[in-house]
This record gives structure tokens, C-alpha cells and sequence, in this order.
């Protein structure tokens, strides 16, 4: 029995570790190529934000895009963990968006530079409620959706992406080892566009959750 609380694994989990171009029709709608492996970065554990407090646009950004994308919390660490086993290391799931800054990572990628300013700012990691791993039983198949002031933008299926969770859990552990209440992002489905302030974000994992955000600017 862990001592720490997993459910609330925002408060004290070290690591954020993002998953891109992990659903094909996003990475064209970016003109990227199809990634033959996992594409990493990582947002720094500032990142979280809970409903109920809003979104802020990076001062130095004006072109902030929404992706929303399922969330796997680690409960159990290890190194070089086997696929097979994989699962075993997932204590539960959440929704979660990745908050972008485009304009920023446009021009970090046509400089070479890393994704930082782009992807780790605070708030930029809102996450719904902990779910249990039991209230989904195949997150390889699961229906996430979000929409913009009511408007559909996002509609996608976990079965979409390229990289399975247990090969992800495999993959990212030979680099990097998980620790109990790490998050992996594992990607976004199309649709991410611009929000801007006053916009609000509805996000769900259909038939499971659903969580809101304003956009505020500083």
C-alpha cells in the first residue's frame, strides 16, 4: 500500500512525460512526418492545473492550440519494463490537455531548439479527475472529444495511435525509468486549433468524464 495518495498524483508526481505526433492525422495536419518511433518531451510537474482554475496564455504567445489527449499515471516503477507486463505499472488514467504554443514551437523547430518554451509553461498540463484503472478495462479503445465555446473541435479514438500503450510503457522506460505518479501523455487525435481568451474548453473520455476550462490572459 503506497503512502501517497495516487488519486491526487498531480500533487506530488515528478515527472510529465508527452508522447507527440502519436495519432497519424495530427501529425499531417502539422506537415510532420508519420514518427517510426515515439517522439518525447516532457512538461515539468508546474504544469498542472485542476478544474476550476483557468488556463493562461503565455505572454510571450498568440497562437496558443489545445490538443486533448488520455493520461496514464504510473503506480508502480520500474526500468526497462517489458511489454507484457506493462500494465501491471498503470495505477489509472486521466484527460488531460496538452496546451501548445504553437507559434512558439514553430519557430523552436525551425531553429533546432527544444520544445520548452512551447510546451511547459504553467498551466499548460490540465487534468480532469483520477480514474481508476478497472473503470477502463481497454484503453486502446476509448472515444476522446473536445470542443471550443460548444463547437466540436477534436474526436478520436485511443485505437488511432500508432504507439500502444504497453509499447510506450516499454519504450519510454529503457530511457527514462517511471516512478509511482509519473503522467504519460500519449498524444493528440486532428482537430487542434486556436483558442484565445474567454474561450471556453469542454474535454471528455466518452461515457467516462468530462472537465472545463476558460482561457484567461494575463
Amino acid at each position: 500500500m503506497t503512502a501517497r495518495n495516487l488519486t491526487r498524483f498531480w500533487e506530488w508526481g515528478r515527472k510529465i512525460i508527452c508522447v507527440g505526433r502519436n495519432y497519424a492525422d495530427h501529425a499531417k495536419e502539422l506537415k510532420n512526418a508519420i514518427p517510426t518511433e515515439p517522439v518525447l518531451f516532457l512538461k515539468t510537474s508546474s504544469a498542472y492545473l485542476k478544474e476550476g482554475s483557468p488556463i493562461i496564455v503565455p505572454a510571450y504567445s498568440n497562437n496558443l492550440h489545445h490538443e486533448v489527449e488520455f493520461g496514464v499515471v504510473i503506480g508502480k516503477a520500474g526500468t526497462a519494463i517489458p511489454q507484457e507486463s506493462a500494465m501491471d505499472h498503470v495505477a489509472g488514467y486521466v484527460l488531460c490537455l496538452d496546451m501548445t504554443a504553437r507559434d512558439i514551437q514553430d519557430e523552436c523547430k525551425s531553429k533546432g531548439l527544444p520544445w520548452t518554451l512551447a510546451k511547459a509553461f504553467n498551466t499548460s498540463c490540465p487534468v480532469s479527475e483520477f480514474i481508476p484503472k478497472e473503470k477502463i478495462p481497454d484503453p486502446g479503445n476509448i472515444q476522446l472529444w473536445l470542443k471550443v465555446n460548444d463547437q466540436m473541435r477534436q474526436n478520436g479514438n485511443t485505437s488511432q495511435m500508432i504507439f500502444s500503450i504497453p509499447y510506450l510503457i516499454n519504450y519510454i522506460s529503457d530511457i527514462i525509468s517511471l516512478e509511482e505518479g509519473d503522467l504519460i501523455l500519449t498524444g493528440t487525435p486532428k482537430g487542434v486549433s486556436r483558442v484565445q481568451e474567454h474561450d471556453e474548453i469542454e474535454a471528455g473520455i466518452e461515457g467516462i468524464i468530462s472537465m472545463s476550462f476558460k482561457v484567461k490572459r494575463l
